[in-house]
Order: C-alpha cells, then structure tokens, then sequence
C-alpha cells in the first residue's frame, strides 16, 4: 500500500503524488472500461481514501470521468492529448542515435528505408567516415526491385516461394551485392514494432570488395540487435509520421 508523503525525491527527481496519479490512470485494461472505487485500489495498490483525493484532481483537469452509477472512466483530456502525440511523433529521436552507432562499429553507411508506393525513400542516414564509401542523400528515392531495402520492403511477410522471401525468413535480413549498383552490397533488416507492423528497413551498405561473408554476419548481428532494441519503442504504424522534419 501507499505511504502517505507527497514530497519530491530530490535524488531521482521524482514526485509521488504524480506517480500515484499516473498509477491510476494505467488502471485501465479496456477500451470504455469503467471502474469502481474497489477495482482501482485492487489494480492499483492504493489506498480508497487516496483514489479518492487523487481522482478529485483527475475530475477536475479531465484526465477522468465519472459514470452516474460512480464507476470512473478514462476522461476527455487524455483523448486530446494521445491525438497530439499521434500527430506529432516522428522516428528521427530514435533512429538517427542507432545509426550513428552503426556506423561506429562497421565504419560502414547506414542507413534507415521506409516504403512510399512502388518505391522506398532514405528517410535518415549516417554516411561511412571512409573517403571511399557508400555516401547516401537523405529523401533519395530508389526502386523497390534493387538493393537490399528494397527487396525487404518488398517480400517481408509474405509467404511465397522466392529466394528473397526465403531468404527473409529463414535469416530474418536480405543481403545485397551489385543489386543497385555493382560496386556495392548491403545488408538489411526490417525494423517492426512489438504489435508485428513493418515500420520500414534498417542497412548496413558499403564497397563489396568489403563485404565478406565475416564482415556480412558480423553487420547482419548488429542490425538484428539494434531492430530488436527499437522494437519496444515503435508505436503503431498510423501514429507515426513518416516524413522528415524537414520535408
């Protein structure tokens, strides 16, 4: 049970109060659920007489409701507010950091692929440091049918009989070699969220004559760790924007 101070804890920055308000509101489990007094304090570990003062505020600021049978409800204020979050959420925060890393590592470009129609677009890249490399321009658009991205937009979830398809789901990533170009190759894995929507391609590209079958599992491991890093982070599909900042 809740003790009964509301007083910031300066070292973690923290306030109480907050957390046993927020504590509240992820009491609900269902879309419309509504909830007694008894059922929060059960979900929530709270005291009745702390639901209570706690829900005077969370009435009154319209983060709840309350039903004429006095069950609580999930109020008006978090809808407009998951509204704003659903425009405004865009990948950068998170992708840019992972391909940083990955070109720290592979001292390779990488670089992160999202589907528009019959093509894929470079929504963010990090370029090689070597002064020869693969240089990639963001918002470059290339065809579906080329390099390792693409064919992964193209075949991932399918369950034909191809040897990309295959390929994609028996090695979970799609390598390229002179797919797009002849100098080139890559390696590709997709990047899903944890309710299983592609979000779009996570690459690793360089020279060919550097891409050895070593050097190829070795990127392929450390892409495979980085989707499975982001995977817990990406929301729904239709809560992201997949354009960039800029454009």
């Amino acid at each position: 049970m809740d003790g009964s101070s509301d007083e910031v804890d300066v070292g973690r920055a923290r306030v109480e109060a907050v957390e046993r308000a927020i504590a509240l509101l992820q009491c609900f489990e269902e879309p419309g659920e509504a909830l007694t007094l008894s059922v929060l304090s059960q979900r929530s570990g709270l005291y009745k007489s702390t639901i209570l003062r706690l829900a005077a505020s969370l009435l009154h600021t319209g983060f709840l409701d309350k039903g004429a049978d006095g069950r609580y409800l999930l109020g008006p204020e978090l809808r407009r507010l998951g509204e704003l979050s659903r425009s405004k959420f865009t990948l950068e925060a998170l992708i840019r950091p992972v391909l940083r890393h990955l070109t720290t590592i592979t001292q390779e470009t990488a670089s992160f692929y999202v589907r528009d129609g019959d093509e894929r677009v470079c929504l963010y890249r990090e370029n090689s440091p070597r002064s020869t490399r693969h240089h990639l321009e963001e918002g470059t658009r290339h065809p579906l049918d080329q390099g390792a991205a693409g064919v992964l937009l193209t075949w991932y979830g399918t369950v034909a009989d191809s040897k990309p398809a295959v390929e994609l789901r028996e090695t979970g990533s799609i390598v390229s070699k002179g797919g797009r170009d002849e100098d080139l190759a890559a390696v590709a894995v997709p990047i899903v969220n944890r309710h299983g929507e592609l979000i779009g391609s996570l690459s690793v590209s360089g020279l060919i004559s550097r891409f050895s079958d070593e050097r190829i599992n070795s990127a392929r491991k450390l892409l495979k760790e980085s989707a499975e890093a982001l995977k817990p982070r990406l929301p729904r599909l239709d809560e992201i924007n997949l354009r960039r900042s800029d454009g």
